[in-house]
């Protein structure tokens, strides 16, 4: 089912915020190929439809696909349907991501899918010819990253917005680094967008999930605590650091 909403541009604020990280960390370049992970949660489509809408009409000129790694329970359907009406070219790769995630008993799911997945994705794009991969991080997941490596691994780091993967000589870029869940959701439902639901079984029961509730808890106290991480995150001082 096709929705008139598609064809909306994106809110303004949303786009200055990414132009804003686009240019901050020089994502993107004349001539790009660009791979956006497209898992068909509101964070992917956001970045799909941005993405898309700034090929068209930035000066710097970059060309984009999507691909979705395909887990058992997904329809893909109205994927599909959404970049054929967007003229985007859209792939399709089935993984096994659940099984091995049983198989391990693995502790922290979330990281290994997200590993999995972001694995995936950089060998598809380095075997076909793209130079970047897209990922829709936001600044929420930036700042629940940066806690959960605190409390549980005890260091002070997140996901930077640009990474080269030597790997598959890929870089993996996140233009949505600067931009908030909230705004998002209500982007979404703006556009009419096709979120998919979620089919894996660890939804809201992972460190992660426990990390979002704690920090919803702080904001009621700490309202920008989202900025100050990443204003850390981008003044980190070695000077500061503790020398055995």
């Amino acid at each position: 089912m096709i929705y008139p909403e598609w064809n909306n541009n994106l809110n303004l604020s949303i786009r200055r915020l990414i132009g804003r990280a686009a240019g901050n960390f020089k994502m993107l370049s004349d001539g790009d190929n660009v791979l956006i992970g497209l898992s068909g949660g509101k964070d992917s489509l956001i970045l799909l439809h941005a993405l898309n809408e700034l090929s068209r009409y930035s000066p710097v000129k970059f060309k984009i696909a999507a691909l979705t790694v395909k887990i058992s329970g997904m329809d893909l359907s109205l994927l599909r349907e959404y970049c054929e009406f967007k003229n985007i070219k859209y792939y399709e790769t089935e993984s096994d991501i659940m099984q091995i995630i049983k198989i391990r008993n693995e502790k922290s799911p979330c990281s290994l899918c997200a590993n999995i997945r972001r694995g995936i994705l950089s060998t598809f794009a380095s075997e076909n010819n793209f130079n970047k991969l897209a990922l829709g991080h936001t600044i929420d997941d930036a700042a629940e990253t940066f806690l959960l490596n605190i409390f549980h691994a005890g260091r002070a780091k997140s996901f930077k917005p640009v990474s080269y993967m030597s790997r598959t000589k890929i870089y993996v870029i996140r233009p949505l680094i600067y931009t908030s869940e909230n705004a998002i959701i209500d982007e979404v439902a703006r556009l009419n967008l096709p979120v998919l639901k979620t089919p894996c079984p660890y939804a809201g029961h992972t460190k992660r999930q426990e990390i979002r509730e704690l920090i919803y808890n702080l904001k009621m106290k700490i309202p920008d605590l989202n900025a100050k991480i990443i204003n850390s995150l981008e003044n980190l001082n070695v000077a500061d650091c503790w020398s055995k």
